[in-house]
């Protein structure tokens, strides 16, 4: 929190010419809101401090900052996945703008959109490889806790990252915690600079599978 509020922005080990203005921290104060960022204390092989840190989901357009733990999945797989699907998901929608509402156009287009968005969420899904401390690797919806399909953004927050990231390089969790940076959300649920804990509705449904082996 001490640098982030000294710095504003998240490269701050590099000199400030050399800073990305998407990495600044400002918008967060704006209308988007703030976002959840995690630390995680662990030891290497050899019982070295090593401190990692990540933010939920993508930062301002982008999913990989230096010094931050990336996301579970390949981020090329990922944008190579999704370019075709979203492009046709906006065309329908943007026909159903145009559309008289109740016709049965618009209703056709509706649908279509619908199950190509399910479909691509399956897709999406399918490139979330979980490791947990066991060495075990499962897809994340053989992970997930509980029935039905794992939620949008599920192993997108800093925990699940994280986790996922020490156990893939043989780093052993000592503590962790996650808090919000930013104006605070609508409902009222985020203030900013307050710690909080992992999500249940996401987060809860693989953290079981992720902490499995960590004694």
């Amino acid at each position: 929190m001490d640098l982030l509020r000294d710095h504003r922005r998240l490269d701050w080990h590099l000199p400030t010419a050399q800073a990305d203005p998407r990495c600044s921290t400002d918008p967060l104060f704006g209308e988007a809101g703030g976002k959840m960022f995690g630390v995680l204390c662990c030891r290497d092989a050899r019982g070295a401090p090593v401190v990692l840190r990540a933010f939920s989901g993508q930062f301002n357009g982008l999913w990989q900052v230096d010094g931050w733990v990336g996301p579970i999945f390949d981020v090329a797989a990922f944008a190579d996945l999704v370019r075709e699907p979203e492009q046709e998901i906006k065309r329908l929608g943007a026909a159903m703008v145009s559309l008289p509402t109740g016709s049965n156009r618009r209703r056709q287009c509706l649908r279509e959109r619908r199950t190509l968005s399910r479909h691509l969420m399956r897709e999406i899904h399918d490139l979330y490889r979980l490791i947990n401390f066991r060495g075990e690797v499962l897809p994340l919806a053989h992970a997930l806790h509980g029935d039905g399909a794992p939620p949008s953004g599920t192993g997108d927050c800093c925990g699940p990252k994280l986790l996922h990231y020490a156990a893939g390089n043989g780093l052993r969790p000592e503590a962790m915690a996650e808090f919000y940076w930013g104006r605070g959300n609508a409902s009222v649920t985020r203030t900013h600079g307050r710690l909080y804990p992992a999500c249940s509705a996401k987060c809860g449904r693989i953290l079981g599978f992720q902490l499995c082996g960590l004694q």
